[in-house]
C-alpha cells in the first residue's frame, strides 16, 4: 500500500503534535514531511519533540504529492488552503471557529482540490450525529435542548459540534436556525416557544468534550450523549481523512462521506 505523505499545520499544538505521534506509530501508512507553525514560533527551523522539522513557510514546502492536515487557527487555515489549491494538495481541517464567509471560501476552493472539513473528527461522534438525526425525525413534537462542555482554554462557543447538532435538527424539522436557536437564557426570557432549540456552553477544567441532546415530551425526557475522554479519537479521524481524500477528485468531503465509504467497504 502506498504511504500517505502529510504536512501538519499547527504542529506544536495539542492536536498537531498528537497527529504527528500517531502518524509515527503508523509508519507503514504515513510519511510526515514536515510541520508548520506561525512565524516567530520558537520551534521554527528546529525539530519538534517528535523529531519533525518545523517551518513557517508552507509555500516552500508543499508540491502536490502530500495531504495538508490543518489544526492551526481559522484565519491561518484559510491562507494555507489557498496555497494548497495553487499546489493541488488535498486539504484536511477539523478546527472550529470559521466564519460563514470562511466556510464559503472553503467551498469555493473545493472546486479545485479535495477539501475535507469536519468540525469534529471523531468517528464516534459522527455516528452520534446519525443517531441524533434519527431521533429528531421521530421526535418532531418534542422540545429540544443542546448542552456542550469543554476545557477552559477553548476559545469559541458554542462548539462546532454543537452547531452541527443544531443544524441537523433544524434540517430534519424544517426550522430556520437564525430564528429558533437560543444561546443560553437570562432574565425574564418568557415562555419557551415549542420550536426553540436551546444551546448551552460550559467551560471548565480539562474536559476534552461532552455533548448532550435532550428531547422533552409530556412526562419524559430522552437524553443522547457523547463523551470524549482524550483527543486521540480526533487525531485518528484526521489521519483517516487524509488517507481517504488523498486520491479523491476535487470536492467538499466530510466524515459522512468517510463513514459511508467505510461501511460500503465492509458490506
Amino acid at each position: 500500500m502506498e504511504k500517505t505523505k502529510i504536512v501538519v499545520c499547527g504542529a506544536a499544538g495539542k492536536m498537531g503534535s498528537l497527529i504527528i505521534q500517531l502518524a509515527q506509530q503508523r509508519s507503514d501508512e504515513f510519511i510526515i514531511k514536515a510541520g508548520v507553525e506561525v512565524n516567530g514560533h520558537p520551534l521554527i527551523g528546529r525539530k519538534s519533540a517528535e523529531g519533525v522539522g518545523i517551518t513557517d513557510r508552507i509555500d516552500n514546502l508543499i508540491s502536490g504529492d502530500e495531504v495538508v492536515i490543518d489544526f492551526s487557527v481559522a484565519e491561518a487555515s484559510i491562507k494555507h488552503l489557498e496555497i494548497c489549491a495553487d499546489r493541488k494538495s488535498p486539504f484536511v481541517t477539523g478546527i472550529t471557529g470559521f466564519t460563514s464567509e470562511q466556510v464559503s471560501a472553503m467551498r469555493n476552493v473545493s472546486s479545485r482540490i479535495p477539501v475535507f472539513f469536519a468540525p469534529n473528527m471523531s468517528f464516534g461522534v459522527n455516528l452520534f450525529f446519525e443517531i441524533v438525526k434519527c431521533a429528531a425525525e421521530l421526535l418532531g413534537e418534542y422540545e429540544t435542548e443542546i448542552t456542550e462542555i469543554h476545557h477552559h482554554f477553548k476559545k469559541d462557543a458554542p462548539s462546532g459540534t454543537a452547531k452541527k447538532i443544531a443544524d441537523i435538527i433544524c434540517s430534519v424539522s424544517g426550522r430556520n436556525p437564525e430564528s429558533v436557536l437560543k444561546y443560553g437564557r437570562v432574565g425574564i426570557s418568557g415562555t419557551r416557544p415549542a420550536e426553540e432549540i436551546g444551546i448551552h456552553s460550559l467551560r471548565m477544567g480539562d474536559v476534552v468534550g461532552e455533548h448532550y441532546v435532550y428531547f422533552g415530551g409530556k412526562g419524559e425526557i430522552i437524553e443522547i450523549a457523547h463523551r470524549c475522554y482524550n483527543r486521540e479519537s480526533f487525531a485518528l479521524g484526521a489521519l483517516k481523512a487524509a488517507s481517504f481524500i488523498r486520491n479523491k477528485p476535487a470536492g467538499m468531503y466530510s466524515m459522512e462521506d468517510l463513514i459511508r465509504e467505510t461501511v460500503k467497504g465492509k458490506s
